[in-house]
């Protein structure tokens, strides 16, 4: 018998070659590159008002306009009557034809806050904001405000978090822990689903069962509002808004525990809604996108997750349910990212991030 003295060095070549191949067909890490614009100290959300300026919020209760090529920095006055509690403070901020609307945390008097959404139009010098919605009841607690907020064919979707308050989100004379659906001007739809067979539920709730959904979108591709939703200690999920349905909070625990680790209920079950992906342990899920772009074509449709815990972007596909794809585009490179926005006219990746604005682009 003859053995081959370079049998373990032509072993060595080809596991080699196929650890390049595999790393290469699921890391992107050669893909992209990072910039960092500006320090955005305390930075919650982002929504582009033109091709060269997005208009930022700071929980602490600063508006700001970036410009992304100058790097210039505009400090906008406002009207706004916020309390900074706990989690809360200015949230979402989304622009659409000259008018801005702003979900935050409202000032109700002794401690008592709600999230609140308001309405203003763009006005770099001042902002008069006037309230469209809020949150009833107003409650003493800084945790779980969500909120995102979305436009869809002259609607305002909204996601109102449950306040640390649990079971609060099944119970339908209440808005925390549901998703709102108003008109822009904040008039209510007739055909929500108070006003279609289920009269115990206020006028302006959607949906109800959600924890802490701090990120909601509407797909360009099929037209459907979708959102994230962040657990307790696992049971993070992405799914779609549907009219009249229930998440189960706090019914489900849609695979996560309580903090002090005894169980909450099981991840699902018949007469709740289904999410589309669930997490379990946590990652802290927070804003999303359906990508829509030039930069990154190959993305188009697909379902783009933040995440504060591991600080990482994860892409879904997710066209087929039956068969959801997850890929790790990247983990621990930009910090806890808050919001993702995507250029309009290039399909560049920004996010709010680590304190900071972040541009991501090919490589």
């Amino acid at each position: 018998m003859v053995v081959d003295q370079n049998f373990p060095k032509v072993k060595k070549y080809f596991l080699s070659i196929i650890l390049i191949i595999f790393f290469s067909s699921n890391s992107f890490s050669e893909d992209y590159k990072f910039t960092k614009i500006v320090k955005l100290k305390g930075a919650w959300s982002a929504s582009f008002i033109n091709n060269d300026e997005l208009i930022t919020t700071i929980k602490d209760g600063s508006i700001k306009i970036v410009n992304i090529y100058s790097k210039d920095i505009l400090n906008v006055k406002h009207n706004l009557n916020f309390l900074v509690h706990g989690q809360g403070g200015l949230l979402d901020i989304i622009h659409d034809n000259k008018n801005l609307w702003i979900s935050y945390t409202e000032d109700r008097g002794d401690w008592k806050t709600s999230t609140s959404i308001a309405k203003a139009r763009l006005n770099k010098n001042k902002l008069n904001f006037k309230n469209i919605f809020q949150a009833e009841p107003p409650i003493d607690s800084g945790y779980h405000f969500g909120s995102r907020l979305v436009i869809k064919d002259g609607y305002l979707f909204a996601s109102a978090g449950e306040r640390g308050q649990g079971m609060i989100a099944q119970d339908p004379t209440k808005h925390p822990g549901s998703i709102i659906r108003i008109y822009t001007d904040g008039r209510i739809p007739k055909d929500n689903p108070k006003f279609q067979g289920k009269s115990k539920w206020l006028p302006e709730i959607y949906q109800i069962g959600v924890r802490n959904p701090q990120g909601l979108t509407l797909s360009p591709f099929d037209g459907k509002v979708y959102l994230s939703n962040h657990g307790a200690m696992g049971g993070d999920w992405f799914g779609e808004v549907k009219k009249g349905e229930n998440y189960g909070w706090k019914i489900l625990g849609w695979g996560g525990r309580n903090y002090d680790g005894t169980k909450i209920g099981p991840k699902w079950k018949e007469g709740f809604t289904k999410a589309i992906q669930y997490w379990v342990p946590s990652i802290a899920t927070s804003a999303l996108t359906i990508y829509k772009g030039k930069e990154f074509e190959e993305w188009n449709g697909h379902a783009l997750i933040t995440s504060l815990k591991d600080r990482s972007l994860r892409k879904l596909i997710f066209d087929d349910l039956e068969n959801i794809k997850e890929d790790l585009i990247f983990k621990k490179k930009i910090g806890r990212i808050r919001d993702i926005q995507v250029h309009p006219q290039n399909g560049k990746i920004y996010f709010i991030a680590g304190n900071s604005l972040w541009l991501m682009e090919k490589g």
